[in-house]
């Protein structure tokens, strides 16, 4: 696909918001069923431990489904694969909202998840393409936006609308404007031709790339000690720092607008210092997560935490999905599939290690340790690419100062003889 070379300097492309809107509905589908859990397990008529499952099959979804989707439609159309992707969202979503059944819930859910992994991988390589290598990081930036953008107002209104509608209200809604976005899709994603000169191979071929693993483990390590914290930060504020459970959700609308401020900084930063400004924030996250255990017992210092866990946090995300994308090549699609899936399986794994400290000694406190602990530890990979980048930079300086070595000896040689 053609980077959009006629757009004005500075600016994206307006495929790029289209796509944006995409990941604003499916980040939202993601995480409002958390808010309406009480109401789909009355209806449904199942225990809330079982109802929570619909969450679970979500993310095992996405991270099993996102790349075996992309290299399922290798060989389509970019544009019909995103345009399929939000037809089948869409129907999900209708069939999920006409259910009486938990089980055939359970499968839309799945089916939802599948149809997200398609259009995130896909989504992000068209968004990079189109803004090309200049703006690539800010493109997946705006994309990531809109997901981030789904907790700060999709969620709250969902859940909002889901009070007075019913849990169904809101799966209609997102069917109704996820049909909307595939008309948008079809009208202004650039058609190209059917992708037939790419294959598996060649996709699993840029997987060996070990710097392409480091990034993909920079953003499991990232995502997970972020999101270990923000699972239970609910008890955190409450019964640790004395904030009313009316209150709440204004801290958690605090987290978002941190999140989007970071992702929007690292799309800022990302294409000129990514290794710079991944590393100051991943350090900044741990700092900020293992600040919380002390000091989390002051409701100020603890909003103000909880807000810059997310703005660093959420900083490093666009920056290291780029990165994936950029080192995958040729071959980006099955990469950017992974992408979305080590973010995944960043917030399964980090939730579940945080759910068990909450059980320990350790009490509230234990899921920011955890938190704290994977942050650090996001910064072995990024240092390991830092200094990966630093070496090729110098043997390819030492490939072409040899020959120039080689000619000014040979000129010297040359005028001695004379």
């Amino acid at each position: 696909m053609p980077s959009a070379a006629g757009t004005p300097t500075g600016k994206l492309p307006f495929v790029v918001w289209v796509l944006a809107a995409g990941t604003f509905l499916m980040g939202t589908t993601e995480f409002v069923i958390a808010g309406l859990l009480p109401e789909i397990a009355g209806d449904l008529g199942v225990g809330l431990s079982r109802a929570g499952l619909l969450i679970t099959a979500f993310a095992v979804g996405m991270i099993v489904g996102g790349p075996t989707t992309a290299l399922a439609t290798l060989r389509l159309p970019r544009r019909l694969t995103l345009v399929l992707a939000l037809a089948l969202f869409a129907l999900g979503h209708v069939v999920a909202a006409l259910s009486t059944s938990f089980t055939v819930v359970l499968a839309a859910r799945v089916v939802t998840a599948l149809a997200t992994g398609a259009f995130w991988a896909v989504g992000f390589v068209i968004a990079t393409a189109a803004a090309g290598p200049a703006r690539a990081t800010r493109a997946v930036g705006v994309m990531m936006g809109g997901l981030t953008l789904a907790n700060v107002v999709g969620v709250p209104i969902g859940s909002f609308v889901g009070r007075y509608t019913g849990w169904r209200g809101p799966f209609w809604a997102l069917a109704v404007l996820a049909a909307l976005a595939a008309v948008f899709v079809a009208r202004f994603v650039p058609a190209t031709e059917q992708r037939a000169e790419l294959s598996v191979r060649a996709e699993v071929r840029a997987l060996r790339q070990g710097r392409l693993w480091l990034a993909l483990a920079a953003a499991v390590l990232i995502m997970g000690g972020v999101l270990a914290t923000y699972t239970y930060i609910t008890p955190l504020l409450t019964d640790r720092a004395g904030i009313p459970s009316g209150a709440v959700p204004s801290v958690l609308i605090v987290f978002g607008l941190g999140a989007l401020g970071g992702t929007a900084i690292g799309g800022r930063l990302g294409d000129r210092r990514p290794m710079a400004t991944t590393i100051t924030a991943a350090a900044v996250t741990a700092l900020a997560l293992f600040l919380l255990i002390p000091l989390s017992t002051g409701p100020a210092t603890a909003v103000v935490l909880v807000f810059l866990m997310a703005l660093a946090g959420f900083t490093v995300n666009p920056v290291v999905t780029a990165l994936a994308v950029r080192f995958a090549g040729d071959a980006p699609t099955l990469t950017s599939a992974l992408s979305t899936s080590a973010y995944n399986t960043g917030i399964a794994v980090g939730s579940a290690l945080a759910g068990r400290a909450l059980n320990t000694s350790l009490g509230l406190t234990g899921p920011a340790l955890v938190g704290a602990v994977s942050a650090a530890l996001t910064l072995l990979p990024l240092i390991a690419l830092a200094l990966g980048g630093t070496r090729r930079q110098a043997r390819i300086a030492a490939r072409h100062t040899a020959p120039a070595r080689m000619r000014d000896h040979e000129t010297t040689s040359v005028s001695s003889r004379h």
